[in-house]
């Protein structure tokens, strides 16, 4: 972070549509002033080309977003196109920069003052003062504004103290987080999200009021939620969000599945891992290695079978056997919860939260051509990413066995790459089908010619019988007159 006083701030800002902005409040005798997100990026120091702008008309005209962005539309002619929300009082203009070479976009909304009604995040909206709308900002660090008159041009109107905030790395609310948060409870979602991104600290109180009034997230559409929570996957560190979202019950009401695996269970001094923090280790893994959001989100989600499939063996203590499997029937539903996409993102994670094992198990004995032959069919154009979620799964603090798997995951890939480069994947699929054993056999589709199919394909795999005609007839004829059909 960098500080800057009001005379570097006008210099930062010198662009022509700042200027031009401007001078066409100065003529229609209103204020204007860039705020939110731009100015807050500015001191941290980032690009963004996204600028909201405030007019405070303070009584003198209606609407005036809309009437100065019209204005200013007229001023900068064809260069300029301009978008009307009359339902928001809001205005978008786009731009492109010649002299930067940049295409810019400039939001337009009058100054606001804000009052909520308790089973509604929509807020009833009464024309206000620059204070009534900075008031209503969720955060200090949002609610600063600079001054784009040509008189005060570059001025830092920060009433919160947010540039001290950003400063020492703190979230914290303008006015009674109580307030904030209950009013709109989607802000505690973006509270943890700016805390993840930024990597600052959630002030105290803040976070107390977090846990006060998060069962008002309830009143929050799926899809909201569901951008946030993107938006701390895709940070470089999202673990960090999710356990703020865990220590402030949000994640409970939320995401129930992955709290379950908060718990560690001892029996006869054998105790199992905290699952939780081992989700988030892995979480943390792929991150170093890839920004996929779905590879992220397979991630978080690779374990989320364990608490139903957990049991207690005298023999050998706490197992999870199959938590594959029953996560990945999961997925399904907790991404229609999450409105997450149900399309092929939802096949690609519920894909690798079932597959995730395999490589393990590999990895674990020896590395054979017919096991990686399987692995390949069964994982597809998604190999190279389930190793990646394989190799994060790796999180034993015992380096021994630590540097075993991964060494083993090495050979496992090599052999992927030599079966791929002799272009197994079309060797994979049988020269007999389906089509042709009901066909041969008089069968409609069923049970029993998926068996005799997958006959055919272990033996590819296996490398029993060669992947052509006559040797697969042979093997067919063999097994449908062990299942007593006839041709």
């Amino acid at each position: 972070m960098k500080l800057y006083s009001d005379e570097e701030l006008a210099r930062i800002i010198d662009k022509e549509i700042l200027h031009r902005i401007g001078t066409v409040a100065d003529r229609m005798e209103v204020e204007a002033y860039v705020v939110g997100g731009y100015v807050r990026d500015i001191f941290l120091e980032r690009e963004s080309n996204d600028i909201d702008v405030v007019i405070a008309a303070n009584g003198r005209m209606e609407r005036p977003g809309i009437a100065v962005a019209q204005a200013l539309q007229q001023e900068l002619g064809k260069s300029a196109h301009l978008s009307v929300f009359k339902n928001f009082g809001t205005a978008q203009v786009k731009y492109f920069d010649r002299r930067a070479k940049e295409e810019i976009e400039v939001e337009f909304v009058g100054a606001r003052k804000e009052s909520y009604q308790r089973d509604s995040r929509k807020p009833i909206v009464e024309d206000g003062t620059l204070e009534d709308d900075q008031n209503r900002r969720d955060f200090t660090i949002n609610a600063m504004a600079i001054c784009l008159n040509a008189a005060r041009f570059g001025e830092l109107v920060d009433p919160f103290d947010g540039l001290y905030d950003l400063e020492d790395g703190i979230i914290s609310t303008p006015l009674d987080p109580d307030i904030t948060f209950s009013d709109d409870p989607l802000r505690m979602m973006r509270c943890v999200r700016f805390a993840t991104q930024l990597n600052f600290d959630i002030e105290p109180e803040t976070f107390d009021a977090l846990e006060r009034n998060a069962e008002r997230i309830k009143i929050i559409s799926g899809e909201r939620i569901k951008d946030e929570l993107n938006k701390i996957m895709l940070s470089k560190h999202p673990s960090r969000g999710f356990v703020d979202l865990q220590r402030c019950g949000l994640l409970q009401l939320i995401l129930p599945e992955l709290v379950a695996l908060d718990v560690v269970e001892e029996r006869n001094g054998k105790a199992h891992k905290n699952n939780f923090y081992h989700t988030l280790e892995v979480l943390e893994n792929v991150c170093k290695k890839s920004d996929n959001l779905w590879l992220r989100w397979a991630a978080l989600m690779h374990d989320i079978g364990k608490p139903k499939s957990k049991r207690w063996e005298p023999a050998t203590g706490w197992t999870f056997h199959n938590h594959n499997y029953l996560g990945c029937r999961m997925v399904p539903e907790i991404f229609r919860r999450l409105k997450l996409p149900l399309d092929m993102n939802m096949k690609y994670v519920q894909k690798l939260v079932d597959l995730h094992m395999r490589p393990i198990v590999i990895a674990d004995e020896e590395v054979t051509d017919s096991a990686v032959r399987r692995l390949l069919s069964d994982a597809g154009d998604d190999i190279n990413d389930l190793m990646t979620l394989c190799e994060a799964d790796i999180t034993s603090k015992n380096e021994g066995r630590k540097k075993r798997f991964l060494e083993n995951f090495r050979m496992v890939r090599e052999k992927l790459a030599d079966l791929q480069v002799k272009d197994y994947k079309r060797l994979l699929q049988p020269v007999i089908n389906g089509d042709e054993i009901m066909q041969m056999f008089n069968l409609q589709p069923s049970a029993i010619v998926g068996e005799l199919k997958k006959v055919l394909k272990n033996a590819v795999l296996d490398g029993t019988v060669p992947n052509e005609r006559k040797p697969l007839m042979e093997l067919l004829m063999e097994t449908a007159r062990e299942k007593g059909l006839e041709f």
